[in-house]
């Protein structure tokens, strides 16, 4: 049978009312169809198009909180989300805002932070008197911090500590300043200390290895620089580590899993996290 416009013409004659209704239908659905790959569209330009900003928070980024009282929350950060607001309305999604729209409005800064892509616990204070109590906490090196990470290669000693002086520069040809290791005094003085928790082996045979890390100090990207200078780059580090090391992991392996710091109130408080006025909070690393 052959399909020809007069054939076509001659079957819609004989059957007028079906292939009316049949067209009614098909119209219909098509436009039941194209509104709703619009509506998507639109969701995803509204709320997934900051994530493919450099730099920017990522929607899926989830963040619960782990301790709270009238003074302070404990929030177990994401990966992929930013901690504060960075430069431009791209960027202002952030965990500082997302606490804020789910009912405290009262945070509004953080005495510390995380990177984007290192997840796990942050300290805020609820009232202006309990964020700078903080402040002053972390100033002095009173607050301790623990990470827990992945890093390529199995270290020869079970345990040590990178030394090693650490700034921002912006060498010749960069678009951008970048923390690194600087020799020669033009560096802050920072220190890490590590301890190797298991030794074990990626799917294909890659080794790699289990840390736990102690920041003396507190400067930007310190971990990731130092680890990297001692020859263990962290694994899914794209900024830092090697090739090898970036490729490893589909995201940085970086966790903060403990956080203790003395009550901002200065008083004890009832329940197991917080005894004579020191609050420590404890969170598993998802990798």
């Amino acid at each position: 049978f052959k399909i020809t416009p007069l054939s076509i013409s001659g079957c819609m004659a004989r059957t007028p009312f079906r292939s009316t209704l049949s067209l009614q239908r098909w119209t219909a659905g098509s436009e039941v169809l194209c509104r709703s790959v619009l509506l998507v569209l639109f969701f995803l330009l509204q709320h997934l198009a900051p994530a493919l900003v450099p730099g920017a928070s990522s929607p899926l980024a989830s963040w619960t909180i782990r301790y709270e009282d009238p003074h302070v929350l404990v929030v177990d950060k994401g990966s992929g989300l930013l901690t504060v607001p960075g430069i431009g309305p791209e960027k202002a999604d952030c965990m500082l805002s997302r606490l804020r729209d789910v009912g405290y409005p009262e945070v509004t800064h953080a005495p510390h932070r995380l990177d984007r892509d290192t997840s796990g616990l942050v300290v805020v204070g609820r009232t202006l008197a309990a964020h700078r109590a903080l402040c002053c906490q972390f100033e002095a090196r009173e607050v301790t911090k623990r990470y827990e990470a992945l890093v390529l290669g199995w270290p020869d000693a079970d345990e040590g500590e990178v030394d090693q002086p650490i700034g921002k520069v912006q060498l010749e040809g960069e678009s951008h300043a970048r923390m690194r290791i600087l020799q020669g005094g033009k560096g802050r003085p920072s220190l890490t200390r590590w301890r190797v928790l298991d030794r074990s082996r990626l799917a294909d045979g890659t080794r790699f290895s289990r840390v736990t890390l102690l920041p003396v100090t507190g400067r930007a990207h310190q971990l990731r620089l130092h680890m990297r200078h001692a020859g263990w780059p962290l694994l899914g580090d794209e900024l830092h580590g090697t090739d090898e090391a970036a490729a490893a992991f589909p995201r940085l392996c970086l966790h903060a899993s403990s956080l203790s710091f003395k009550h901002p109130a200065a008083q004890r408080i009832g329940g197991t996290d917080c005894t004579d006025g020191v609050v420590t909070v404890s969170s598993d690393a998802p990798f």
